[in-house]
């Protein structure tokens, strides 16, 4: 599936999609992606937040396609590890433009950020403060403060993020060990539905930047993470969103006070912007509904639906295919939790038939 194939704007996708599923012999899932769809996202991004620069969530979908557009247009990129660090540096992205946003690095991967002089990174606990004096005094540290995100789909906060009550301690042990901590970052979980809590969250960030203000920390970056919706009818919440951060940043953190603001959107560009194609290898009736088996599932690309909550909305690939029957759709393997979706409504299918299905394209390619 990571072959490319570019298909010109003004012929449309349908008759390259029609050359894969019309041949017995293809047999695998493919994905259609839509790249106007992204350069359109990062457009409403700068139209709507302009104050603040995305540096795209690499972990959320790393298609090189994606990864290559959106390093041509400019965007920084959140890096999580070792691995997503050397793909941006492959692709030509420069060491600053990329953040190493894990609070918990391994020892190998802060060398090797080190060797690469990507010095920007988080931290969240007294330890990393140790390790990165140890391997990489120079690096220039952003706290990684725990802040609520009751109101998204996946919380982040169990794992990561330090409590305010201990942001002051942390700040003395930087201070201490004689390092840089040069701002603060926060995320409000995956997917957040809550535009207020950027707005606390901003807020909460305000209180540590005067903290470290105070002890002579330059604090000179704001990162407000991640959360971003971008999936089908996103652009009403967006708006909200949008609207809270402007207003939350020009309170807390005024242009006049030169803070750098960026963030960490992944979902935001990708997510509607993929259509995967799966085709049926197998059928069975069972209950008196029929169990359609898929060429993929959850152990493939449908991983969104366990791991990100993501709902998949499959599609005709052709109008009139008949009367719509209540089924599920299975993966290949033989695994029982293999299960796509439990009801769906569908036209009857058989064995080569293709079906499109539209999914949250974050955290799946």
């Amino acid at each position: 599936m990571k072959t490319c194939e570019v298909v010109d704007p003004m012929d449309g996708d349908v008759g390259m999609v029609h050359s894969i599923t019309s041949n017995p012999d293809n047999d695998q899932p493919f994905f259609v992606v839509d790249v106007g769809d992204i350069v359109y996202k990062v457009k409403l991004w700068k139209l709507k937040i302009p104050r603040v620069e995305p540096f795209y969530a690499v972990k959320c979908n790393g298609d090189p396609v994606v990864l290559e557009l959106l390093a041509g247009l400019g965007l920084g990129f959140d890096c999580a590890s070792k691995a997503e660090i050397d793909t941006m540096r492959a692709v030509g992205v420069a060491s600053n433009r990329i953040i190493y946003a894990n609070p918990c690095k391994t020892r190998s991967y802060i060398k090797h950020a080190a060797a690469l002089g990507v010095d920007l990174m988080t931290f969240d606990n007294e330890l990393e403060l140790h390790k990165v004096r140890e391997l990489y005094p120079t690096a220039r540290l952003v706290l990684r403060l725990r802040v609520d995100d009751t109101g998204s789909v996946c919380r982040l906060g169990l794992k990561f993020g330090c409590e305010q009550a201990d942001t002051q301690h942390l700040l003395n042990v930087a201070r201490s060990l004689d390092l840089n901590v040069v701002g603060v970052s926060f995320h409000v979980g995956s997917n957040s539905h809550e535009p207020q809590s950027f707005a606390r969250a901003i807020e909460g960030a305000r209180q540590v930047f005067d903290q470290g203000l105070a002890m002579g920390f330059p604090m000179t970056l704001l990162d407000i993470g991640g959360g971003y919706p971008g999936d089908r009818g996103f652009q009403k919440l967006f708006d909200q969103i949008a609207y809270t951060i402007n207003t939350s940043l020009a309170e807390h953190f005024p242009e006049e006070s030169g803070v750098r603001i960026i963030a960490e959107p992944g979902r935001f560009f990708v997510s509607s912007a993929f259509t995967l194609y799966t085709t049926v290898i197998a059928k069975r009736e069972a209950g008196g509904r029929p169990m359609y088996y898929l060429n993929d599932g959850v152990y493939g690309s449908f991983n969104c639906t366990v791991f990100d909550h993501a709902e998949p909305m499959p599609f005709a690939l052709h109008s009139g295919d008949g009367p719509l029957r209540l089924c599920s759709l299975w993966g290949p393997t033989c695994d029982s939790m293999d299960m796509v979706l439990e009801d769906a409504l569908l036209p009857e299918m058989q064995p080569g038939t293709w079906k499109p299905l539209k999914l949250d394209a974050a955290q799946i390619v």
